[in-house]
């Protein structure tokens, strides 16, 4: 298991590696941005960046979408997966902003993760992003990334891997490190043939050891 140090090293040199790593979810609005982020589960960020166009464009505010039925919404998503069900995630969600938080999308992990289809990590994305609040989302990326670098134990739930990482690395880089990790397990720990031989962090990798060796 890595120690504090290890972690936030292993993090700095994803950093050097994608300097330029940050959100590539595409929204104009703090609602929009929910909106985006909730479509990105098991999506890719480019997809969804295709369709969110005209998706914001006629359902402009929470109550415009609050209106509709998902059948509505479906039209707008349905090149992307499970969209049945994230047409029902987004005007409940906005349903619920609505009704519960005065039209405005609210900024706490409880009152997030209140809305339908908003789960810890959308929510934690949304605090970050939006709101400048201290939060480290964890996605399949970050999970995969700090279970095979040992930061976590291999068979770490994603709230164990968040609370490691938060101890781990100083608050004001969480959000760096949310990103330099997504790229990081994007591009270089991919989750088939990651580039083990040409790591940078195969010093430190028993993952990539026992793949290269």
């Amino acid at each position: 298991m890595l120690t504090n140090k290890e972690i936030v090293d292993a993090i700095h040199q994803m950093r050097a590696m994608y300097p330029e790593a940050g959100t590539t979810l595409k929204a104009d609005t703090t609602f929009h941005f929910l909106l985006a982020t909730i479509l990105s589960a098991q999506s890719t960020d480019k997809s969804v960046n295709m369709i969110t166009p005209a998706l914001f464009t006629r359902f402009p505010t929470p109550k415009s979408l609050a209106k509709a039925e998902p059948e509505d919404a479906e039209p707008y998503i349905q090149s992307l997966g499970l969209y049945h069900n994230k047409a029902k995630y987004l005007v409940n969600a906005a349903r619920g902003i609505v009704t519960n938080f005065n039209g405005q999308v609210p900024h706490t992990i409880k009152e997030l993760t209140s809305l339908p289809g908003v789960g810890r990590k959308v929510a934690n994305v949304v605090l970050a992003e939006c709101f400048h609040i201290p939060a480290f989302p964890v996605d399949t990326h970050v999970s995969r990334v700090a279970r095979r670098l040992g930061m976590v134990k291999p068979n770490a739930t994603v709230l164990q891997i968040e609370k490691r990482l938060k101890e781990a690395v100083p608050k004001d880089e969480w959000l760096d490190a949310h990103h330099a990790m997504i790229f990081f397990g994007r591009y270089q720990c991919t989750a088939r043939n990651p580039k083990c031989n040409k790591c940078p962090l195969l010093p430190i990798c028993k993952y990539g050891q026992d793949n290269v060796f």
